[in-house]
């Protein structure tokens, strides 16, 4: 059984979508049924395998050179003329990497519910508490997890911040670290401010810890065994930008397997079980941690994270396999018309 990958979406982060997608292709070849497109219009479009290259997508093509689709009950439809009904696309599991809107914000997990498409990604609940910065704080405060101090500013409200310098400055409900800035003193905040507020009207700001140790673990439940990548180390600037993760390809190239002892991997497993039990079942995920005076700290949640996070996994195709086939179910409620008769003559119409 293989997968069909969506990917794209209307988002700041959808190019990086694509880039993602592209690198799968590499990692899991002909598991790989079908490619679906989700342009910035909201159309879908099959893509064939041969043109899964950055310059397609760049140049517009698949608007000729690609299949149309549209959803329906159980899957996806492509005509078949003007006289032949919609022919059903064979989709055995959807795997979304849609970064940010229309993927991470619970969009797509609503219309895969709603249409009864399996899927791996996070339920459209989870999507809402990890997509937004703010909630996910509270939600790994009731899990039990740490988290650093923060403050959420809006373009109506902007109060004096409350944390001293320097903050790191983050749009709250954007991820690749787009529009994220460093603020070291009072003069610098209305630029790392209006930078953030090009891309979301919420934004976070939280203490900036020089040479904090972070730590990056994805992993996922399958069924009652869970599965955990190695714990990456990222690179040792002091802040990785946009340009540092996707266009320095000398780094993307290289993971850093963080040389620590099994006492903190435990405990770094032991808060990603916190965060993904009971909230994340059908999907695998990320988490970013921080560790400060030896106490671990959830930075993010990385719902879909780049590029499936397969580097991290020893045998990133085994676990899709698996997770593949122990996704959660939705009871469907059917309507009952058992007492419609009743309520209407009780209302005397």
């Amino acid at each position: 059984m293989g997968i069909s990958i969506v990917f794209g979406g209307a988002s700041y982060e959808h190019e990086i979508s694509i880039v993602s997608t592209i690198a799968l292709k590499k990692t899991l070849g002909t598991y790989i049924e079908h490619y679906i497109f989700l342009d910035g219009d909201h159309r879908f479009w099959l893509i064939p395998h041969e043109y899964m290259k950055s310059s397609f997508f760049a140049q517009g093509l698949y608007k000729t050179k690609a299949k149309e689709l549209f959803l329906g009950n159980g899957g996806f439809y492509y005509p078949q003329g003007l006289f032949n009904k919609p022919k059903i696309l064979k989709i055995a599991v959807l795997y979304s990497l849609i970064h940010g809107a229309d993927g991470e914000d619970g969009t797509l997990s609503a219309i895969c519910e709603f249409f009864a498409i399996p899927y791996i990604a996070p339920r459209m609940q989870a999507c809402v508490l990890s997509f937004d910065k703010s909630l996910t704080k509270l939600f790994a405060a009731q899990r039990g997890v740490l988290t650093l101090e923060s403050q959420i500013l809006t373009q109506q409200d902007t109060p004096p911040l409350t944390i001293p310098y320097p903050v790191i400055i983050k749009p709250a409900r954007l991820g690749s670290s787009i529009g994220v800035s460093v603020v070291t003193q009072e003069s610098e905040l209305r630029y790392g401010l209006d930078s953030a507020f090009e891309y979301d009207t919420r934004v976070l700001v939280e203490p900036f810890i020089e040479n904090v140790k972070e730590y990056n673990l994805a992993g996922c439940k399958i069924g009652e065994e869970w599965v955990f990548s190695i714990v990456e180390e990222p690179s040792k600037k002091q802040f990785l930008n946009f340009e540092d993760k996707y266009l320095d390809f000398s780094r993307t190239q290289q993971v850093l397997r963080a040389d620590i002892s099994p006492t903190l991997e435990q405990e770094l497993q032991e808060n990603f079980k916190k965060i993904y039990t009971d909230a994340f079942e059908g999907a695998l995920i990320r988490c970013d941690f921080f560790v400060i005076q030896d106490r671990v700290y959830l930075n993010e949640i990385n719902p879909i994270p780049g590029s499936g996070a397969h580097y991290l996994f020893a045998d990133f195709l085994g676990t899709l396999q698996a997770l593949s086939a122990n996704l959660p179910h939705s009871k469907r409620i059917k309507p009952s018309y058992k007492y419609i008769e009743q309520i209407q003559r009780a209302k005397g119409k």
